[in-house]
C-alpha cells in the first residue's frame, strides 16, 4: 500500500462517514429538483443530486430518492412516483439555488414546497406535476422504472425517467437555439455543504478527440517527457496531435518565431531548452497544440 493513500474497506465504516467519502469525492453532482404529485395531486419538490442523463435516444435519466440513513425512512418524491409514475426534473442555477436548499427541508408530507420556497408552479403539457418556472429548464418525464438498491438505512432507489417534453427558458439560449453554457449559470453539489457554480470564471473547454486518434503520451520524447516544465495536463495536450510536424516546419518556424531565443541563448543550451518549454506551455495554455511542438522540436532540430 502507498504510504500516502488511506485504503477504507467500505463494510467497515458506518454509513455517515461512507456517505461522507462518496460526496466528498465524486463531484461536483449535478441537481435534480424534482416535481412530483401524490395520489390526490398535491404537490412535493425535493433535490436530489444522485444524479444524470443516461441516454439519449430514448432520454433517460435517473435520480435516486434514497432512504435516510438516520431513521431508514422513504422520500416524500419516492413514494409519490410508486403512485404517480411521473416527475418534472427541473435544473437548478445560482439564481434558484438559495430557494432549491430550502425546499430540501423535512417539511411534512403534507406541506407544499412551492410555497415554501416561493418558488412558483407551472402546469407541465403532458404529466400531472408542477414544473418550477423560474428553472431554466425543465423537463416533464413519465418514470419507466424504481430499482430499489436496498433497505436500509442509506439505499438508492433510481427512479428511471424517460423525457416527454423539454422547456427551455430563450434567456439561456445562444443564437444557434443551443443552450450557452456561460448564460445557464448552473450549480452543482459537492461534499458537505458546498455547491459550485459552473460561470465562465470556473469553466475551461478541451476539445474532444471524438474523430482523431493522438500519438499518444508513450511516444513523446525522453526530453518532453522528463521536463520540469510541463505539466502532465500538457504532456496529455501534446499526446492528442495526430501527426508530428515535418522538418521543414519546424525550421521554417524556428526562423520565423523563435530566432530570438536561439541568438540570445546560442551558448547556453540548458536555458535554451527551458526558455523552448516555457514557450511550448504558453502555447499549449492558447491550444496552440502545433506551434507547442514546432517549439519543443526546434530544440533538437
Amino acid at each position: 500500500m502507498e504510504d500516502n493513500m488511506l485504503t477504507l474497506d467500505p463494510k467497515e465504516l458506518e454509513v455517515p462517514v461512507l456517505h461522507g467519502y462518496l460526496l466528498g469525492a465524486v463531484g461536483p453532482r449535478p441537481i435534480a429538483f424534482a416535481s412530483t404529485v401524490d395520489e390526490n395531486g398535491a404537490p412535493n419538490l425535493a433535490p436530489f443530486s444522485f444524479f444524470n442523463v443516461f441516454s439519449a435516444n430514448p432520454p433517460i435519466m435517473v435520480f435516486s430518492p434514497a432512504r435516510s440513513g438516520r431513521n431508514n425512512t422513504t422520500k416524500d418524491t419516492y413514494n409519490n412516483v410508486k403512485k404517480v409514475p411521473e416527475v418534472v426534473i427541473n435544473v437548478v442555477n445560482y439564481d434558484i439555488v438559495e430557494k432549491m436548499s430550502l425546499a430540501s427541508s423535512p417539511f411534512a408530507p403534507d406541506v407544499d414546497e412551492f410555497k415554501k420556497s416561493g418558488l412558483t408552479p407551472v402546469p407541465s403539457d403532458l404529466i400531472k406535476p408542477f414544473r418550477v418556472k423560474e428553472s431554466p429548464v425543465q423537463f416533464e418525464c413519465k418514470v419507466n422504472e424504481v430499482v430499489e438498491l436496498g433497505d436500509k438505512g442509506g439505499a438508492g432507489n433510481l427512479v428511471i425517467c424517460e423525457v416527454v417534453k423539454i422547456h427551455v427558458n430563450k434567456a439561456v439560449l445562444d443564437a444557434n437555439n443551443k443552450i450557452d453554457q456561460k448564460k445557464i449559470d448552473l450549480v452543482s453539489r459537492m461534499g458537505g455543504n458546498w455547491y459550485c457554480r459552473a460561470d465562465e470564471n470556473s469553466m475551461f473547454e478541451i476539445v474532444k478527440p471524438i474523430t482523431t486518434v493522438g500519438i499518444g503520451i508513450d511516444n513523446l520524447p525522453e526530453d518532453i517527457l522528463d521536463s520540469k516544465i510541463l505539466s502532465g495536463n500538457d504532456l496529455g495536450k501534446l499526446g492528442g496531435i495526430e501527426e508530428l510536424p515535418n522538418e521543414t516546419d519546424v525550421n521554417d518556424y524556428k526562423l520565423t518565431e523563435l530566432s530570438d531565443l536561439f541568438v540570445e541563448f546560442e551558448d547556453d543550451k540548458t536555458t535554451l531548452e527551458i526558455k523552448l518549454h516555457e514557450k511550448a506551455k504558453e502555447l499549449l495554455t492558447q491550444d496552440k497544440l502545433e506551434e507547442a511542438w514546432k517549439t519543443l522540436l526546434s530544440f533538437n532540430d
